[in-house]
């Protein structure tokens, strides 16, 4: 029987590998296999979609007889585990970041990266020296610079303290 087949031809003497590895023994039974009935071998096994891999005829019963979870049940709880770890712990956020409703960010001028770095060069400062003559944090500095001051969750009060530093407008009025 050659592999892959859907297990409806009676083999030509070859009925001893598995369908799905192709490994050759004894011990085959049938299984549904994306959508396919096969004979596999105990390795193979596990790929079977049926509600009972046990069984020989594929009845297609709900039943599994043991209180093992299914495919779908397993793969659900594996996404579910993933999703938790991808999302991480925010707790950092509520102690040291911004509160946004007292720090809104407000509306900025077009181009107003290019004006704060200008600025900041024609007072002859480095972004260090700037963020130490101001108590803002170099990244803040950086971010607005660069022209992500929303992305790096920058507050209102950080441009506001730049534009008074610097003398240059920011903020679009």
């Amino acid at each position: 029987m050659a592999k892959y087949s859907t297990g409806s031809s009676s083999g030509g003497g070859d009925g001893d590998s598995c369908e799905l590895c192709g490994r050759e023994t004894g011990d085959l039974r049938r299984a549904k296999v994306a959508g396919a009935t096969l004979l596999v071998c105990s390795n193979c096994r596990p790929h079977d979609d049926s509600a009972d891999s046990s069984s020989s005829g594929g009845s297609g019963s709900s039943d599994r007889g043991d209180d093992s979870p299914s495919r779908s049940q397993e793969l659900a709880r594996k996404q579910a585990e993933m999703y938790d770890a991808g999302k991480g712990d925010a707790s950092h956020w509520e102690q040291h970041g911004t509160d946004y409703e007292d720090d809104q960010l407000p509306y900025l001028v077009s181009g107003y990266g290019a004006r704060a770095e200008q600025a900041r060069q024609d007072a002859g400062l480095t972004i260090e020296e700037l963020s130490a003559e101001t108590g803002l944090a170099e990244d803040d500095v950086l971010a607005v610079e660069q022209g992500r001051a929303a992305r790096a969750n920058v507050g209102g009060s950080v441009i506001r303290a730049l534009e008074e530093h610097l003398d240059v407008t920011l903020v679009d009025e």
